[in-house]
């Protein structure tokens, strides 16, 4: 038999091999790291035997799915140790999950938090004692009787909705047996490096008529190194909280009057003015026309554009003069009138209309998480209306345009191309055609990018662009979309330079998505600490008493005078508290003044950046910050620079 490898060289064996057996043929390294096989696609036990011609890949911790194997078997581990510590607990599932596992159980005793530490010490003896983990299989019947016997009923009803005929597969690790289909690492000491995180209810099979069981959820890694760098990040991103920093610098509000509708406060009006004053520069430099649209629309446009038929359940709507209106979920229909309210001409074209909409979609209460995600919030959309023969150009302007603003704030990102999904509108001719127009651009800039198959919008394929924050974590925020759909439902057409009417191609793109959610994903990446030109107190005076408010007022005057944002503290408190608080609050800069200060026209300069600065020439430190402020600048960077030369 012919095994083709992961790098497409073959190896030929003249008898059955596990895929244990050929790992550890290609390598005794690799055998030794390895967690499963991928046999044509699927996941396998290295128990495996490969009998026939097959392509494999040996997974690694390193894979997610060779990850996904340790987690599934400390998932056992978890459930053996509570069997041991609660003889009479029921097992229902526990499967591995995104960022570790989990395994549901029915407890006469209440599991607490505080027991998670005996049953860490529990899994840890069992891993310790390196059980082998075998595979076996039973007849239906027998493996009923088997779970009748061990007074599981979880299992037994897991087994009676199993397709009839088939034998059905168990894992054994010492005195534990459980059902599962796994795959699973080798022995229990394979898993190295654990820790349970929360307990959770859960109702049997997610059904709320169910009994609610205890879920308890864990993570594994390869490595204690990644465990410890897991929990790091965890622990920092509690830090980072974006709902937590909002609260303490006064940016954002929620209100039960208004569950998902987010209020901003002045500092965050401040921020969030600058950010898309920013946002309008870059665009009125490439070509953009601002246009607003109404909220409430007529529901025959949104039958139109496909919205009513494929999202519907999402959209609020309102009975006006006995007909009914939807609160937009997105700007694109409004552009779409706005283009038709005259004839338009190749001349025209592109023609590329920006929108700052505020759009409403329903979200489920469970799902609203702070700025995250909301039931109301500002799209940074531009909708643009091009030949076809203007796709390629104009997709690689989009992109190059998109990556300008993540470079400004230093993401770093990756781009994703999603293709046609099931529920979809217009031929498959025409999704080929828009598919490889997006192609066609991304390659022509040598741009890396993944294939994200069956996640188009509904209209057709778009560019995802995914940043990564200084965590590590991922988010998806702008994407470019063709869309041959909406022109045709709409009969859009342009006057060509042959005086025939032609129909344009029409690009949905967005910078920031969600404005409100890149304003969460900034100030969890910046823990609050923004650029200077972002912060809503970008510097903040400190008279050391009452006697040189006279002068404080002065520095104010002037700050302000330059267009910078200063307050001064007037409380009645001593110098360090005031520093501390505005530490705390995260302004860049915090100007003491006291009789020196007064005497010499200085401020004593204290920033964010490297504490202590000395006393400056007032006239200079104004110099200094509103060239930060106007070019953008991140202090940090430029510290960083000089400290690299």
């Amino acid at each position: 038999m012919n095994i083709t490898l992961k790098d497409g060289s073959v190896k030929a064996y003249d008898e059955p091999k596990t895929v244990l057996e050929i790992a550890r043929d290609i390598s005794e390294g690799l055998a030794r790291v390895a967690c499963a096989g991928s046999v044509n696609g699927e996941r396998v036990d290295l128990r495996t035997t490969i009998s026939a011609d097959c392509e494999l890949s040996i997974l690694t911790a390193d894979d997610e799915l060779g990850l996904a194997t340790i987690r599934h078997t400390a998932s056992h581990v978890l459930a053996q140790a509570l069997k041991r510590l609660y003889p009479n607990i029921q097992l229902a599932i526990g499967p591995s999950v995104s960022d570790g596992f989990y395994y549901d159980v029915d407890s006469e005793t209440p599991i607490l938090e505080e027991d998670l530490e005996k049953i860490e010490a529990e899994m840890k003896k069992i891993v310790k004692e390196d059980y082998k983990i075998e595979r076996f299989e039973l007849p239906r019947d027998e493996a009923i009787k088997f779970f009748e016997d061990q007074n599981e009923p979880y299992k037994v009803q897991l087994i009676k909705d199993l397709p009839e005929g088939e034998d059905i597969s168990f894992y054994k690790q010492g005195d534990f047996t459980d059902l599962c289909a796994g795959p699973h690492i080798m022995s229990t000491k394979g898993v190295k490096a654990f820790k349970l995180m929360k307990l959770a209810g859960a109702y049997w099979r997610g059904d709320s008529k169910n009994k609610m069981l205890t879920r308890i959820y864990g993570t594994a890694f390869a490595k204690k190194a990644d465990l410890d760098n897991y929990l790091y990040v965890l622990e920092e991103a509690k830090k980072r909280d974006h709902r937590k920093i909002g609260k303490e610098m006064k940016l954002f509000m929620f209100s039960d009057m208004g569950p998902g509708f987010p209020f901003f406060l002045p500092n965050g009006m401040i921020l969030r003015n600058e950010l898309m004053g920013y946002w309008r520069k870059v665009h009125r430099e490439n070509g953009y026309q601002e246009i607003e649209t109404p909220v409430l629309l007529n529901q025959e446009l949104w039958v139109t554009s496909g919205h009513w038929a494929h999202y519907q359940e999402n959209m609020y709507t309102s009975m006006i003069d006995e007909q009914m209106f939807c609160v937009k979920p997105m700007n694109c229909p409004g552009s779409i009138l706005v283009y038709q309210n005259q004839p338009r001409s190749y001349r025209e074209l592109p023609l590329r209309l920006a929108e700052v909409g505020l759009v409403h979609r329903h979200e489920a209460s469970g799902a609203l998480h702070g700025l995250m995600r909301v039931r109301a919030f500002h799209q940074d959309d531009a909708h643009e209306f091009i030949t076809m023969d203007q796709v390629s150009e104009e997709v690689q302007n989009i992109v190059r345009l998109i990556t300008s603003f993540y470079d400004k704030f230093e993401f770093k990102y990756h781009i994703e191309l999603s293709t046609q999904p099931e529920d979809h509108m217009g031929s498959d001719e025409d999704w080929e055609k828009a598919t490889n127009g997006l192609k066609d651009a991304l390659e022509s800039m040598n741009l890396p990018y993944e294939i994200n198959e069956g996640d188009g919008a509904f209209y057709g394929p778009k560019i995802d662009f995914h940043l990564e924050d200084c965590l590590g974590r991922t988010w998806q925020c702008g994407t470019c979309q063709l869309d041959f759909q909406l022109p045709l439902n709409f009969d859009l057409h342009y006057i060509g330079q042959d005086g025939a009417e032609h129909r344009p191609v029409m690009i949905h793109r967005v910078v920031f998505g969600s404005v409100e959610r890149f304003i969460g994903i900034l100030i969890e990446n910046y823990a609050g600490k923004f650029p200077t030109w972002l912060s809503p107190v970008q510097a903040r005076i400190l008279p050391i008493s009452d006697k040189f408010m006279d002068y404080a007022k002065e520095v104010e005057a002037k700050l302000k005078d330059a267009g910078v944002r200063a307050e001064i503290d007037e409380r009645s408190e001593k110098i360090g508290f005031k520093i501390r608080e505005a530490r705390l609050e995260r302004i860049p800069y915090m100007l003491v003044v006291g009789a020196k200060e007064a005497e010499s026209g200085t401020v004593s300069v204290r920033s964010r950046f490297e504490g202590d600065e000395g006393a400056k020439n007032l006239d200079d430190f104004i110099k200094d910050i509103t060239k930060e402020i106007s070019e953008r600048i991140r202090r940090e960077d430029k510290i960083n620079e000089e400290e690299g030369k």
